[in-house]
């Protein structure tokens, strides 16, 4: 045998011979670890990930069904599924292949029709499958093994990817085995990965030892050399050995000249049965290769029992299985090309024949579709709609192989391909969705086609945010346009177009334009643009009320936009109607991340520093789940701002950095000015404050129609940063615009009150300071009242007036009820020399720790005694009223903050603290 594998990591252990498969062979060591983990996850250690990565055949099935073995000893509760090469496009197959069979299944057929029913909502979809899994593991440990996770179906692989982290704290193992990468499973924090490696010459030998009965023959150990270490490999050689000796061809193609003679000793009708078979896949019905045979079921009862009896086929009682997918890649490979196509060709003609779904059919036309096959053309494009809520890359890619089949000149072409468009830019293919428009628009197809071509390709050009080239293409089709659903489509986009410009008011007018032809037409998605076009106008004009009506309007029409409808209300401080519908929303499958990115909006509006920023991390995370970051420049800015608050520049330095990595990699005019802004608060608290004031003015200067979004929070500190860069011009502009956006909004006790705040500092006048305080005080903000009074407290003090003690006391406690250290801080610096007799110095907060469970904030104690509690996921977000999302972001923290692994271990340390009977929910 080679040298180089002699006494490798796969050496037998000592006392082996009592393995229960053989082919566990030179596996002992990566068995013990997977013992390990078993026993760790029984004992309360928290869940755990096991990755078996390999070649096919090197062992990982096998290794797998030990596993299995183990874990039901142990009193597991086994999902035990795999995937097929040939079942990528029904979601979640792969997954439920092993929940719903077992003794007993994990889930119940009623949870997955459940589940299934909302199968376009990917994250709704994997959080309710977390707590039906989180649920079951309550009293009993869970294991849940994939076999061949390199085939999964899309909507399983991201269920993968996911469900694994979010269980951490519960006794969930998973086992997944994979060909290639792990990638992203192996991701999470307590994953094993065992790649296995060939068998060392000792294991091989035992093995032969095993299969043979007897010492191995010099001869035989020679032979064995072919293997290359593959213990599938060296089993069918051995198996041959034992059958007919040692005398043989060298075994250069090893496996394919094994099963090659294995089947020529077959019926000439067995072995086209066994081609019928490797061309459905490794697990077919016996109706389906019936179908394709031409022959009825009934009458394969011969081919099925001869190929069995060869070891060829396993039948499990519902399906025919190669006994390895090996096996069936050789019966595959022994096939001429022109032969493999015209059987999946003839598969997918006869599933549609019999009534099976395009999902079925598809796989196989994707191996044999020419050029002008219509029936292939229209199956994948009816397959590309059927996915794209929950698998738009693989929608993408079947409207792509879809259009590439349409003859040149072919007048479907236009439809095929307007499909593609709205694929790709679903998918987030953005550029590659433009050119496939242009080159359909370069053929000059007839003027209604091209306004509805133009007509999707603005959804496009929006997501590249090139609102110019929008409003061109917009204008063009306008003028061709005949069909008035088409044409109300196209004068929402404009005025969506139109929102990012500096005339706000000839945007309104396209808006209400947009509006009254979509109510004219009847036309669904028209008047969903317009609404949102007349919301989006509304909110850069600072005209919140407006806001309120359309979004409101809009939220009303479609609940998917909802966030929309809360992100404008909080707007106007109608922080209760917010709550309310943030509640009303609860777990529905309704853009999770953008419903929590509302909800830490509203916590920070009510100055809840600690809940607002988990919410901020929940809603990137969310995003970061689906692969669409849209929102992540917001999101770090706003946690850099609450770092800035808290006095942690370090943190905010981070975000920062985040933040000029995502602009620089995807350009956007909106995330560019909330970047400038950021850039300005940072370089002014470093003390670079003529940089600031020009940053704070390349913002009013270079985009207009986000000055109230941005600035309508912010308008203080910017009136601040531009008067501490000697720019009082600017100062002035910006309070005069304050002033402007409180005669907009003149119920809005905010907008009022900072208006006088900010006049007030560009004036020096206590009188509007006062009079900022007292407005402010009516309204839901504490931390505007705060930074208003310390400014009135620090006027008051340079005046000599004692007042400015009860200003001062107001602004420290508010900011130290917000948990804006950094800011706390400050104003007692101000207050101490405001009480400067020794008695009555205040001490500042202390800061809080990182570890340890002072260092949890008070969510996080609220869930950490839910959880010990035995609340699951779900029943602590319902008695908290938040979203299980969020209460999953703090329950992470806690466990990284308490350095704890599981639920057991979060109890005991609740336990000792006396806190496990404090968690009420507000």
């Amino acid at each position: 045998m080679s040298p180089d594998r002699t006494g490798g990591e796969g050496a037998a252990a000592p006392g082996s011979a009592g393995l229960s498969r053989p082919g566990l062979r030179g596996r002992e060591a990566e068995l013990e670890r997977l013992r390990a983990l078993v026993e760790a996850v029984r004992d309360g250690e928290g869940g755990a990930i096991a990755l078996l990565l390999g070649e096919p055949g090197i062992g990982k099935t096998v290794l797998l069904q030990e596993t299995v073995s183990i874990a039901r000893a142990h009193g597991f509760v086994v999902s035990h599924g795999r995937a097929e090469e040939l079942h990528e496009l029904a979601p979640l197959a792969s997954l439920a292949s092993g929940l719903l069979h077992g003794d007993p299944p994990l889930l119940a057929g009623t949870d997955f029709a459940d589940l299934a029913g909302h199968h376009d909502q990917r994250i709704w979809l994997v959080e309710r499958l977390a707590q039906l899994i989180e649920e079951r593991s309550a009293g009993t440990p869970v294991l849940i093994a994939v076999d061949d996770v390199q085939w999964a179906d899309p909507l399983s692989r991201f269920a993968l990817s996911v469900l694994p982290a979010r269980l951490l704290s519960s006794p969930v193992l998973w086992l997944l085995t994979a060909r290639n990468d792990p990638a992203p499973y192996g991701q999470g924090p307590r994953t094993t990965t065992l790649p296995l490696r060939p068998l060392s010459d000792t294991a091989l030998a035992e093995l032969a030892r095993d299969v043979l009965g007897r010492d191995v023959p010099e001869q035989v150990a020679e032979f064995l050399d072919g293997a290359g270490g593959n213990p599938f490999l060296a089993a069918e050689m051995l198996t041959g050995i034992a059958a007919s000796g040692a005398d043989g061809p060298e075994p250069p193609e090893r496996l394919i000249l094994g099963v090659r003679g294995r089947l020529a000793g077959l019926r000439p009708d067995t072995l086209h049965f066994l081609r019928i078979g490797s061309v459905l896949g490794r697990a077919f019905s016996l109706a389906d290769a019936a179908a394709l045979c031409g022959r009825p079921a009934s009458g394969l009862g011969a081919e099925v029992d001869e190929a069995v009896a060869a070891a060829l086929l396993h039948d499990d009682g519902e399906r025919l299985l190669f006994r390895h997918d090996l096996l069936r890649q050789a019966v595959y490979a022994d096939l001429a090309p022109s032969v493999r196509r015209a059987l999946h060709r003839e598969a997918a003609r006869r599933l549609v024949a019999a009534g099976r779904s395009s999902t079925d059919a598809v796989p196989h036309l994707l191996e044999s579709a020419e050029p002008g096959d219509q029936e292939a053309i229209g199956l994948l494009g009816t397959a590309a709609t059927n996915v794209i809520a929950v698998m738009p890359d693989l929608a993408a890619d079947l409207a792509v192989r879809a259009l590439e089949l349409v003859p040149p000149h072919a007048p479907m072409m236009f439809d095929v391909g307007e499909r593609a468009i709205v694929a790709l830019t679903r998918a987030g293919r953005y550029t590659r969705a433009r050119d496939t428009g242009d080159t359909l628009l370069a053929r000059q197809p007839p003027l209604d086609v091209f306004a509805r071509l133009q007509s999707v390709l603005g959804d496009t050009l929006w997501h590249l945010d090139d609102v110019h080239e929008l409003t061109r293409r917009t204008t063009a089709a306008l003028a061709a346009v005949t069909d008035p659903a088409i044409r109300a489509r196209l004068t929402a986009r404009q005025a969506l177009a139109r929102s990012r410009g500096r005339d706000l008011g000839a945007a309104r007018e396209t808006g209400e334009r947009a509006l009254a032809e979509a109510e004219r037409s009847g036309d669904r998605e028209a008047r969903v643009l317009a609404l949102w076009g007349l919301g989006e106008i509304a909110l850069n004009a600072g005209d919140c009320a407006a806001a309120v009506e359309h979004h409101t309007a809009l939220s009303v029409f479609d609940t998917a936009f909802l966030p929309e409808e809360a992100v404008a209300r909080i707007h106007t401080d109608d922080f209760d109607t917010v709550r309310r519908l943030l509640r009303t929303a609860g777990d529905a499958p309704l853009r999770p991340a953008l419903l929590i990115w509302a909800q830490g909006t509203l916590n920070m509006g009510l100055g809840r520093l600690d809940d607002a920023d988990a919410d901020f991390v929940t809603a990137e995370r969310l995003e970061a789940d689906l692969r669409v970051p849209g929102n992540l420049v917001n999101v770090r800015v706003n946690r850099g701002l609450i770092a800035m608050l808290r006095g942690d520049r370090e943190a905010a330095r981070e975000h920062l950095d985040v933040v000029r990595a995502t602009v620089a990699d995807r350009p956007n005019t909106g995330n560019h000015a909330t970047h400038q802004y950021f850039e300005a608060v940072v370089a002014d608290a470093d003390g670079d404050h003529a940089a600031a004031a020009e940053l704070v003015r390349a913002v009013q200067r270079d985009h207009p129609f986000l000055r109230w979004r941005l600035l309508r929070p912010h308008v203080v500190q910017a009136v601040r940063i531009a008067l501490r860069g000697g720019d009082r011009n600017l100062a002035e502009d910006l309070a005069a615009q304050a002033v402007e956006h409180a005669a907009r909004n003149p119920d809005v006790p905010t907008a009022q009150g900072t208006a006088a705040h900010a006049s007030a500092l560009v004036n020096a006048d206590h009188g509007l300071l006062e009079r900022s305080v007292r407005i402010l005080l009516t309204g839901r903000r504490p931390l505007p009242l705060a930074a208003a009074s310390a400014d009135l407290g620090r006027a008051l003090l340079t005046a000599g007036d004692p007042a400015a003690t009860a200003a001062l006391t107001r602004a420290h406690d508010i900011y130290a009820r917000a948990g804006a250290d950094g800011e706390a801080e400050l104003v007692r610096a101000e207050l101490e020399r405001a009480t400067s007799r020794p008695g009555r110095r205040r001490g500042g907060p202390r800061p809080r720790p990182h570890q340890g469970w002072d260092a949890l904030t008070a969510s996080e104690r609220k869930v950490a005694g839910l959880i010990a509690a035995g609340h699951t996921n779900r029943s602590a977000a319902e008695a908290l009223v938040v979203s299980p999302h969020t209460v999953n972001t703090h329950l992470a923290s806690i466990f990284r903050k308490l350095s704890v692994r599981s639920r057991v271990h979060l109890a005991r340390i609740v336990l000792a603290e006396g806190d496990a009977g404090t968690a009420t929910a507000d």
